[in-house]
This record gives structure tokens, C-alpha cells and sequence, in this order.
């Protein structure tokens, strides 16, 4: 039999990355195009500019096709994967009546309102890209959460006409909602000119970002636990009980039909910080790193290594973007001397991002009355061995990273698989399609050190530095 061949789409918040798995899930080559920066007209106001979304997939997918030295006859299906609390607005012909709305658009938190007489469809952006790769106003019922009349436990149009009545969207204006891991539609002759896609393969339904993600990155266990590092940092566990009003953690839908997942407060910019924090270096990093022919990141791992577990009393606050509810809250350092160098305050941020989510995950635990025995890290900050052991240290359980980090695009292909049954169920799927490259075991004196750190000062920090923010916050924003 000949060898088969799966597109993952992953429509990310800072690129478009399209990768083309074997059904081993095994990358063969991929695609990637940035996004530009977000629009802000006004405060409030956030949005992704002209038709970003599908030019970057576009540009990704032909850099991909390009890649691929296969037999595209061999190309059993496309999984797409889009960026989650998204808004498009589209016309009578699906093409976008304004930009789409970012998850990080104050409007996408409120009611549909009908400003702009030329919208005849309200959908999320999977909802948009899935109308321009099939021609279908079709979407995965799993990419509906917030501000939307959809039923959690059914996972369908709410069918209270009160209750529907209080997001503002008439039923016609709605997409038709599939199930993740079922065919969305098929690729036109259009979008196969577009992307380079070839015309006619199935494209199939997933879930929202993090929850494909999760899926890729192999997360079907209950005792089991994952770390999503990216843009925005939450940590996750599956289940099956749609957990309403929950304090310490929200239910989102799963990858798979009719489970959930579990998931903990995080953090806004979160691996966003540590850009910031090397482009603040400069060039200097940058022609080093370049010198020794790694990546600047490696560099400062590098240095990193050689800071103790601690970084010598240097402790970060991840608070670089406040939420909307208090917006005085800030990032800050505290507990600087003459010990520290770039390489404390390097070690100090991935400290904090470990602490700051052991805490939001110890929450999230408690409430639902359950114990992890191991930890998955995906996203590009896995690929440090300094972070793993960080986070393995501060959780005080084994933590692994997959041989495919970035795993959204692989949880697109996961459920492909599902859809044109290849494999017989998502448990199966994952179980051939997901390796474990390594795995980091806590060093007990470090874990020690976090437990006392944490207990003792990093989780009060905010108790005493939200007084004073709440009073330069009026003068300073």
C-alpha cells in the first residue's frame, strides 16, 4: 500500500504554519508564513488586518506543497486548526465584511452587534477558513466558546429562544456546527489555485487551538497534565463532565466529541516576555549567538544553566499584559543586588512562568479533586532543556516534551485520520500519531526550593505590589 500523507493547518496568533504528517505522524516538511501586526484604530479595538488570516495560509500552504516530495494523489485530508474567541463578519458570499475580530477585541467578549448592514454570516475564523477552502458555511461546534448561543453539553444552537435571543445573532446568520473529526467539505478548484491544495481532498473539523493542541500534544489521560507555552500560557487536563461556573478553572470543549478540558488561569504574554526580554539585549546577543551558529535563545539558555534554582533571590511577576478587569496590575522584578547578571534575570522569567502556572494549576486541582502523576510541555519553549527541568522542578513530577512540540498542527492531523478512518478512534490515532522524545525528572533539592520560594514569598508578591500599582496607574496608565 501506498504510503498516505495528512495536512495539518495550524492558523496560529503570530503565523500560519502548515505541515504535512505521514500517518506515523511523522513530519515530512511544512509551511510557515507570520501574521502582520494586530490593527488598533481605537482603544478596544484589535483586529486582524485585511484578509490576514487566509493570505498567510495561502502563502503557507504553497511554501509546503512546494516542500513535499511525496505523491499528492497520497494526500489522504487537510485538519484545520484556527486561533480560538476569534469573530469574522462575512458577506452574502462568505467573502469578510471587515477585518477579523482578535481573541484580544473587546467586542468579541459582548453580544453581536449588527453595525454593518453588508454581514450576513457571524462566525468564528475556523468558520471563515473553512467557507474559503470548501466553499461550505460549515464549522466545528468545538471552536464556539464565549460569546456565542451555543449549548455546552450539547454542543448545538441553543434551542431556548430567550436564552438565544441574548447574544444578538439571528439563527441565519450562524454557521451549521459539525463535531470535530468530521468532513467540513472538500477543497474547491479556487482554494486549490490559492494554496496549492490539491482539489477534492476532505477537509476536516477539529476543535479550538488549545484543545487541538492539547490533543497533539497527546493529552487523553486524566492523570496527565499539559503546559501550553505560547502567546498565552494555560495549563490543561481532560475529562468528561461539562464543570459549570467553576473558580479556579474554565471548562472548554475537547478535541474529542462530547469530552472537555479543564483549564487554569494562565498567562497573557506569556512566552511573548522572554522576546521581549532578548530583543531588550539588543544585537549583542544576537551576533554572539550568531557566532556559534545557535539560535540567540540557546544562548541565553546557555548562560542560564549556570544560575542556580532560585536565580539568587531574582523573582518575576508575569504580569506584562493585565486583564481587562484590573487593568492596574504590571509586570515587575524584585530582589535585585550586585549578584545578578542578563543570565538571573533570563532564568528569573522562566521561573516565573513555572511558578506563576504551578500555582494556577494547583487551583484548578484542588477544585476538581484530582492528582497528576506527569506533565506534557508543548510549544517552541520546550526545545529548552533549561525550561524542563524548571518546570519539572517546580511541579515536582516528571515533565515531557514530544518530538513534535508544536503540536496543534499534528492534533489537526490527528483528526483527519478519525474523519477517513484511518485509525479507529482518537485514542488509537494518538497512540501511533504522538512520540515522547524525552522526558525530565524533578531534582529533589530544587523542588525543595520552589515549594519554600513559592509558599513563602513569590505567591503574596501581588498582595503587596497591587497597592501600589492601583496608585500609579492613574497617573501613568
Amino acid at each position: 500500500m501506498d504510503k498516505k500523507y495528512i495536512i495539518g493547518i495550524d492558523n496560529g496568533s503570530q503565523s500560519s504554519k502548515v505541515v504535512i504528517f505521514d500517518t506515523n505522524g511523522n513530519p515530512i516538511c511544512e509551511g510557515k508564513e507570520p501574521l502582520k501586526p494586530m490593527d488598533l484604530p481605537k482603544p478596544g479595538i484589535v483586529e486582524h488586518p485585511d484578509d490576514d488570516l487566509w493570505v498567510s495560509i495561502t502563502k503557507a500552504s504553497k511554501k509546503a506543497m512546494r516542500n513535499f516530495s511525496g505523491n499528492i494523489e497520497d494526500i489522504i485530508g487537510i485538519g484545520l486548526c484556527t486561533i480560538r474567541f476569534c469573530r469574522a463578519l462575512l458577506k452574502e458570499d462568505g467573502t469578510l465584511a471587515q477585518p477579523v475580530m482578535s481573541w484580544m477585541d473587546e467586542r468579541v467578549s459582548r453580544p453581536y452587534e449588527h453595525l454593518n448592514s453588508s454581514v450576513r454570516y457571524v462566525t468564528t475564523s475556523s468558520g471563515y477558513i473553512t467557507h474559503r477552502l470548501t466553499g461550505n458555511f460549515n464549522d466545528t461546534a468545538a471552536n464556539y466558546q464565549g460569546m456565542w448561543p451555543i449549548d455546552t453539553d450539547t454542543w448545538e444552537w441553543i434551542t431556548d429562544p430567550d436564552e438565544f435571543k441574548k447574544f444578538n445573532i439571528p439563527k441565519e446568520m450562524l454557521f451549521n456546527l459539525q463535531m470535530p473529526g468530521t468532513i467540513l467539505g472538500y477543497v474547491t478548484k479556487k482554494a486549490s489555485i490559492a494554496t496549492g491544495f490539491p482539489e477534492g481532498i476532505p477537509v476536516v473539523a477539529t476543535s479550538n487551538d488549545k484543545a487541538v493542541e492539547a490533543l497533539g500534544a497527546g493529552l487523553i489521560e486524566e492523570k496527565t497534565a499539559l503546559v501550553s507555552l505560547g502567546t498565552y500560557i494555560a495549563s490543561m487536563v481532560q475529562g468528561k463532565k461539562n464543570i459549570k461556573n467553576a473558580k479556579n478553572f474554565w471548562t472548554n470543549f475537547a478535541c474529542i466529541p462530547y469530552e472537555y478540558l479543564y483549564e487554569s488561569n494562565g498567562i497573557r504574554r506569556g512566552m511573548w516576555t522572554i522576546s521581549w526580554f532578548k530583543d531588550l539585549l539588543g544585537d549583542e546577543i544576537a551576533l554572539k549567538a550568531k557566532a556559534l551558529g545557535i539560535l540567540p535563545e540557546e544562548y541565553l539558555n546557555n548562560e542560564a544553566q549556570n544560575v542556580p534554582a532560585g536565580s539568587n533571590g531574582l523573582m518575576t511577576v508575569l504580569d506584562w499584559l493585565a486583564p481587562t478587569d484590573k487593568p492596574y496590575k504590571k509586570g515587575l522584578m524584585v530582589g535585585f543586588d550586585a549578584r545578578h547578571t542578563r543570565a538571573h534575570i533570563y532564568r528569573s522569567i522562566l521561573e516565573g512562568i513555572a511558578l506563576t502556572m504551578k500555582n494556577h494549576f494547583d487551583s484548578m486541582c484542588s477544585e476538581l479533586e484530582i492528582e497528576v502523576d506527569d506533565l506534557i510541555i508543548s510549544g517552541g519553549g520546550s526545545n529548552s532543556d533549561l525550561f524542563m527541568q524548571i518546570f519539572s522542578d517546580a511541579f515536582g513530577i516528571p515533565a515531557s516534551r514530544n518530538f513534535v512540540n508544536d503540536s496543534a498542527s499534528l492534533g489537526a492531523a490527528i483528526c483527519v485520520a478519525v474523519a477517513v478512518g484511518f485509525y479507529k478512534d482518537f485514542k488509537t490515532a494518538v497512540r501511533n500519531m504522538v512520540k515522547i522524545k524525552d522526558t525530565f525528572k524533578p531534582i529533589e533539592k530544587n523542588t525543595q526550593l520552589y515549594k519554600l520560594m513559592n509558599d513563602e514569598v513569590y505567591k503574596h508578591i501581588t498582595n503587596y505590589t497591587d497597592e501600589i500599582f492601583k496608585k500609579s496607574y492613574p497617573i501613568f496608565g
